[in-house]
């Protein structure tokens, strides 16, 4: 009889030890330590410790895709509340976390996206699909004259994402929701202001 895998053993340990000691900091022997698992079992699943840490944001990114999907298919909201709304349901991801732990996708592009090639096309892959439906839920609320139709959706998107990764950064050093409360307020008074 087959041993059973202990792959999704291993990539729940690394996300945790990721988020706690950062890409570079993390050792395969952590990893495997944290999950239970002989350092053997690690090479049987990933060919490398790059091939690793992308199957890690996959993982992440799906949990991630469900909080995207939360909030901006919320159809009893406008567009402008919907994408509001995510960046509240993040936020108190973030509080639950004791404002310590941020997002694994900006830890990983500050990271290692300079040393990984590998990583680095991961993460533009996945900041652009990121983008999409935030673009389109951004579309939906100009078409609605919701906000103003000054810049392109896609463009209001990666503002949107790029500056929150930014205030995410802030609040780790702050351990407190002070950038991330004035970002919002912020962003909601300018670039996504509501119509008159």
């Amino acid at each position: 009889m087959p041993k059973p895998s202990l792959k999704d053993a291993i990539l729940d340990a690394g996300l945790k030890v990721m988020f706690r000691t950062g890409y570079h900091g993390t050792s395969v022997r952590d990893v495997t330590a944290a999950a239970g698992a002989p350092q053997g079992s690690f090479t049987n699943h990933f060919r490398s410790k790059e091939a690793f840490a992308s199957e890690v944001l996959d993982r992440y990114f799906d949990v991630t895709r469900g909080l995207v999907a939360e909030a901006l298919e919320d159809a009893s909201l406008t567009p402008r509340a919907r994408l509001r709304r995510y960046l509240d349901i993040i936020t108190g991801r973030l509080e639950a976390d004791g404002y310590g732990r941020g997002c694994l996708i900006g830890d990983l592009s500050l990271e290692a996206s300079g040393s990984s090639e590998l990583l680095r096309v991961r993460l533009t892959e996945i900041f652009a699909e990121w983008r999409a439906p935030f673009a389109a839920c951004i579309a939906d609320a100009q078409t609605r004259g919701e906000i103003a139709s000054d810049f392109e959706p896609e463009e209001l998107a990666d503002f949107l994402l790029a500056s929150w990764q930014g205030a995410i950064l802030r609040m780790k050093v702050d351990r407190n929701p002070n950038a991330l409360e004035r970002f919002k307020t912020i962003a909601f008074k300018t670039v996504f202001k509501e119509m008159t």
